[in-house]
């Protein structure tokens, strides 16, 4: 029968120490996994207003949304693409949904606000490179102040 030893100190403060650089190891690979994610939740939330927005502008053009002459086409504002809006060919005036639910901005974090408040907003007459709200509702885009994994700003995305 072999006798059950205790561990030395020596091997006691091995053991940690290698516990302790794993520890240092693991954080920034989570926090790395973390980033990746929230950055998968952006593109797609991009993704997803931007094509609900083109799906408004092209109702517009085949007449199924009420505009006036001199408008652009696109929403006045975000809220509409969830509120829906009469469609004009339908003889009872039914609503045309463009999204389910309006996505947050996942880079945002103020929980208080409505998630189409954390987007900022670009107008049709706004030029790319120095986006402003106006009448409209053109493209939206992140308000963060932070760069992505590939250095880009979120804002520019």
């Amino acid at each position: 029968m072999t006798k059950n030893r205790g561990f030395t100190f020596i091997e006691l403060m091995m053991t940690l120490a290698i516990m302790g650089v794993l520890a240092l190891v693991s954080v920034p690979m989570v926090e790395l996994s973390i980033q990746r994610e929230k950055e998968k939740e952006l593109r797609a939330a991009l993704i997803q207003i931007r094509e609900a927005l083109d799906a408004y502008k092209r109702a517009t053009e085949q007449g199924q949304i009420a505009w006036r002459a001199g408008e652009s086409g696109y929403p006045k504002r975000l809220g509409v693409l969830v509120e829906g809006v009469p469609d004009m060919k339908s003889p009872k005036r039914q609503k045309i949904y463009f999204l389910r639910r309006f996505p947050r901005d996942p880079m945002n974090p103020d929980a208080d606000l409505k998630p189409e408040e954390t987007w900022g907003k670009r107008s049709y007459r706004s030029p790319p490179d120095k986006p402003e709200e106006g009448e409209d509702v053109f493209d939206v885009f992140s308000l963060s102040d932070a760069a992505g994994l590939n250095g880009a700003p979120y804002r520019e995305w």
